[in-house]
């Protein structure tokens, strides 16, 4: 028989262990007799509520002002039904025959009975466009012959050939072809200089028309070149302003913040003044002796209008990265590392660069997306050689109307930014992006 204390012990066990079973048979609930488990489910939906609340409006703001208007635009770079549309029947011949069948009397057929419903519809300078796209002088062949189509009568081809001879080109009757489908990834191959032949495989262009890829080259080469010299003036500054004491830092980056309160096309024409051959710079260096007057240096409306003006104005977006990078690394690293026998060269460059990557990865990303589709400063300052892929797609948005073209060059350099930031992601990491 146990001893009296065992005994007691057992007992107390025994109640505990009742005890706890009845409390885990009987549900916890709150003040107001509601289970709690589900009183907490509800709050916790009503906060997620109460969040979805205060972001929507910014969540429909970005999608009405940037998510749609991109959708829009990668839509156009492959949708353009204005032929197809305007075009049925010989829509429908091209959708029977195959690619390479010369047009017969039941091509000219249809192209005559298009061309009367383009007259009755008005739309022949649209159809006109569209094909004048890709072979210049399209429209008025379109405009002229539909304006007398009411009087072709068979046989169409020979009527058709006799009002224009261009009626019988091949390349006319390809590009057709090609246009007759709604959605084309015809302006992407514009877009990167490329073209189907006769037999429908992908050939380069000729070279005298390549025009697209070179602006590519340009303007990637050109922001990579300001990006350098951004990172080389912007270090030395954001060094000093990170290791200056704090009521001299922030006045000097008042001069660094300058550029921001001004016009960015204030800006660009003052450097228009200064660089110009009759401008400041130039005239200052003639009054000095450095140069003669007839040895003025052309600054201005070239590459090196556009570099210089370009790495002026986007100097800031390299600055305040890298000085909020510097400003909470400890002077005392660089110091250990002194007293343990590195050179100036060695603490800085094993101590104290390792530290500040985050910020000139930062930088230099944020530089060169904004350059790459900078527009008004290339305009104004860059002349014909200094012109950079934006100032093109400019082009076709406003002066050609090839909007479809002009989606297709935005989208590849959209292409080229996302790129970028999948780039930056793998070697830095995104989580590690410091803007200031």
């Amino acid at each position: 028989m146990p001893p009296p204390a065992t005994r007691g012990r057992s007992r107390t066990l025994a109640d505990t262990a009742a005890t706890s079973d009845a409390t885990a048979g009987s549900a916890l609930t709150t003040a107001d007799g509601r289970p709690l488990k589900s009183a907490l489910v509800r709050a916790q939906a009503r906060l997620r509520r109460r969040a979805l609340f205060l972001v929507l409006p910014l969540l429909v703001f970005i999608l009405v002002t940037f998510v749609f208007p991109i959708g829009q635009m990668l839509m156009r770079s492959v949708h353009n039904d204005a032929f197809s549309r305007n075009m049925p029947n010989l829509t429908a011949w091209f959708a029977e025959t195959d690619r390479g069948t010369e047009p017969d009397e039941a091509a000219f057929a249809a192209l005559a009975a298009d061309l009367k419903l383009l007259r009755e519809n008005r739309t022949a300078g649209e159809v006109g466009t569209r094909i004048n796209y890709e072979l210049s002088g399209a429209r008025s062949l379109f405009t002229s012959t539909a304006r007398g189509a009411a009087s072709l009568e068979p046989p169409f081809r020979e009527a058709l050939l006799a009002e224009k001879d261009d009626w019988g080109d091949p390349q006319l009757w390809q590009v057709m072809r090609d246009a007759s489908s709604a959605y084309t990834v015809g302006f992407y191959l514009a877009a990167a200089d490329l073209m189907r032949d006769e037999e429908g495989r992908i050939v380069s262009v000729p070279e005298q028309r390549q025009i697209y890829i070179h602006l590519f080259e340009r303007t990637f080469l050109l922001s990579a070149l300001i990006t350098v010299l951004t990172f080389a003036l912007g270090y030395p500054i954001a060094h000093l302003l990170a290791t200056l004491p704090l009521r001299y830092s922030n006045l000097l980056m008042i001069f660094v913040l300058l550029p921001f309160w001004t016009s960015l096309l204030v800006r660009t024409t003052s450097w228009i003044v200064l660089l110009q051959q009759q401008g400041v710079i130039n005239s200052t260096l003639v009054a000095t002796g450095i140069i003669d007057d007839q040895n003025r240096l052309a600054m201005i409306y070239n590459q090196a209008g556009t570099i210089i003006a370009m790495t002026h104005i986007l100097l800031p977006f390299m600055v305040l990265p890298l000085y909020s990078v510097m400003r909470p690394i400890p002077p005392s690293y660089v110091r250990a590392a002194r007293s343990l026998g590195a050179s100036s060269w060695k603490a800085f460059r094993s101590v104290y660069f390792p530290l500040t990557v985050p910020g000139i990865a930062a930088g230099g990303l944020l530089v060169f997306i904004l350059a790459v589709g900078y527009y008004i400063t290339p305009a104004l300052v860059g002349g014909a050689s200094g012109q950079l892929i934006s100032n093109l797609i400019a082009y076709h948005m406003t002066d050609s109307l090839n909007w479809s073209l002009a989606a297709a060059l935005a989208s590849i350099l959209l292409g080229a930014v996302l790129l970028l930031y999948w780039l930056y992601d793998r070697l830095i990491g995104i989580d590690n992006l410091k803007l200031g």
